[in-house]
């Protein structure tokens, strides 16, 4: 997934009110950008990163600017827009680079489904094998060089494990695809030390033969491409 146009880079100063970030331009301007990140955002937000930040020519908008990346100390960059690893993971699916869900005919988005009024990330379907059922989750929380999700407490994650589960108890594919969005991040876990039920349903979803995937994405201030599977540990 390409940038439709150059990010510009500022100093980020602080993160509030969840949806709001303050960045400092190098000419020293303070402005207020959006941020598109439900998550606590642990470690990457942290005052004095860097900020790569897009703007829109919608005059609707508050916020004309958005922030899109932040870089750590080490020099790694994350993509902080959550919107964007569906995105990254529908083309890398059309571009048939993730071996494990290649060969369907039709893929769709946001497609109704389960019993706790729930959309699927991504629906491939084709004549000759069970529906695809593909939740997306983007991981960016990396703690003593481990990567871990969820990076806060997720009734709505944890949702979606139920989903997965009763789509493969029917008898269809049921797949958790993270999207490995911190390039840093080597390895992908669940993160039982800040939601135990998420772990647990983890466990649960593998044990009925939910197919869990990670993904990297390599992040860079023009694109950003699935790249190479990556170790998953369920515990």
């Amino acid at each position: 997934m390409k940038f439709h146009a150059p990010l510009a880079k500022a100093t980020l100063l602080k993160r509030y009110k969840r949806f709001l970030v303050d960045l400092r331009s190098d000419t020293q301007q303070e402005f207020t950008v959006h941020c598109a990140n439900t998550g606590k955002m642990t470690g990457c937000a942290d005052p004095g990163f860097a900020a790569y930040y897009s703007t829109s020519d919608n005059p609707k908008r508050k916020y004309p600017h958005s922030l899109e990346l932040t870089e750590t100390q080490d020099g790694d960059l994350i993509c902080v827009n959550t919107a964007v690893a569906n995105k990254v993971a529908i083309e890398a699916l059309e571009q048939d680079r993730i071996p494990e869900l290649s060969g369907y005919q039709t893929q769709r988005s946001e497609v109704k489904y389960g019993t706790e009024n729930s959309r699927i990330d991504i629906l491939l379907q084709d004549q000759d094998k069970p529906d695809c059922y593909i939740e997306v989750k983007s991981v960016t929380l990396l703690e003593q060089g481990q990567g871990y999700f969820p990076d806060a407490q997720t009734t709505r994650g944890q949702k979606h494990l139920r989903e997965l589960i009763q789509t493969r108890q029917q008898g269809m594919r049921a797949v958790l695809l993270f999207v490995v969005m911190h390039n840093g991040i080597a390895q992908v876990k669940p993160a039982a030390h800040i939601d135990s039920k998420y772990a647990a349903l983890i466990e649960e979803a593998l044990a009925h033969g939910v197919e869990i995937y990670a993904y990297r994405a390599k992040v860079s201030t023009q694109e950003i491409i699935l790249t190479e599977a990556l170790p998953f540990a369920e515990r």
